[in-house]
């Protein structure tokens, strides 16, 4: 078991495996709200739509997309995460170079083959198109974007947008990659404040994610008021309370997060978790306002299999650091 655990331990960090529900959420809800607007009228069960190999290509994507993102992102960080995380797989040497890139390589061809599947001939081939764009989003941040600052932060929200299209690319109810969207922005921004990360955030910096964020909405709200069907996808309908109310109880676990930690570092890292497991709660509530409860469940399920992922990892590396051997240095006189 602690061969297995150790050979295992360092793929699932490098991956951030135990958030990979987050992503499932996002396309399963995106998904759900499509399939609900193709159900003929006096007709509410989406269960019946569902088709099983759409589905596990629709999983594949999320999780693959979501294990390469992580991975790349560490492999082009090894060495600057030497100096300042060498707790890392690769830096600690808990896994190869070699084998970093073979599931960097891996991750992206499982997502390749899911958007094939997900994408078959004659059901959506904008699908397909967006799955590529999603990924080039993807290392233009690893890349590039997360050394811009106010562009990587954007590109962290776009990519939870893209990645929530790829299931429904006419975006059958907007408001859901919308607030992924912007949720993914600002929780980024505000837990890189918190944390002190560098370069420091300047005024120059939250203006431009803001006003950013404010084009990007103005952008998808203006190009489906232009189309005949923007009207009725943007209105405000009463399946938007449980999103609205998400939204303030997020706020509302934003400020306890701030106030309960020991300092504004360890309130940047709470938060960032806390912020991702709660896109499971906006996936719900969507459901929950547009498709059915039961399929709200389904989504909400998530939310703890999610979080007990999260500590399992956690209480597994401090099994297998124990297991380990002490390593003595000798102290020079």
């Amino acid at each position: 078991m602690f061969r297995l655990g150790r050979r295992l331990l360092p793929i699932l960090q490098l991956t951030r495996m135990a958030l990979v529900f987050t992503a499932l959420a996002d396309s399963g809800c995106a998904w759900m709200l499509h399939l609900r607007q193709q159900l003929p009228a006096g007709n509410t069960n989406v269960w019946t739509l569902i088709s099983p190999h759409r589905a596990a290509g629709l999983a594949m994507i999320s999780i693959g997309l979501y294990g390469f993102g992580m991975s790349f992102n560490d492999i082009v960080d090894r060495r600057r995460d030497q100096q300042l995380a060498s707790y890392r797989p690769l830096p600690s040497g808990r896994i190869g170079l070699v084998a970093a890139h073979v599931v960097c390589l891996m991750t992206v061809i499982l997502a390749f083959i899911g958007s094939l599947i997900f994408s078959i001939p004659g059901e959506s081939q904008m699908s397909l198109l967006l799955f590529a764009f999603t990924l080039s989003l993807i290392m233009f941040y690893d890349l590039a974007g997360k050394y811009l600052v106010a562009p990587g932060l954007l590109t962290l929200g776009l990519i939870r947008f893209f990645n929530a299209a790829i299931p429904s690319p006419r975006l059958a109810v907007p408001w859901h990659p919308l607030l992924l969207l912007n949720h993914v922005a600002l929780l980024s921004t505000i837990s890189y404040h918190w944390e002190r990360k560098r370069p420091p955030l300047t005024k120059r910096h939250w203006w431009s994610v803001l006003g950013g964020l404010a084009a990007m909405d103005a952008l998808v709200i203006g190009a489906f008021s232009w189309r005949r069907r923007g009207a009725a996808a943007l209105a405000i309908t009463p399946g938007l309370a449980l999103p609205a109310a998400a939204v303030v109880g997020f706020i509302l676990l934003a400020v306890w997060t701030r106030r309960s930690a020991r300092n504004p570092r360890h309130a940047g890292q709470a938060l960032m978790l806390r912020g991702l497991l709660w896109l499971i709660v906006y996936d719900a509530a969507f459901v929950a306002g547009y498709v059915g409860w039961s399929e709200a469940g389904a989504i909400l399920l998530l939310l703890p299999i999610a979080y007990i992922s999260v500590q399992i990892m956690r209480w597994w590396s401090r099994l297998l650091a124990l297991s380990q051997r002490p390593a003595f240095k000798r102290v020079e006189a």
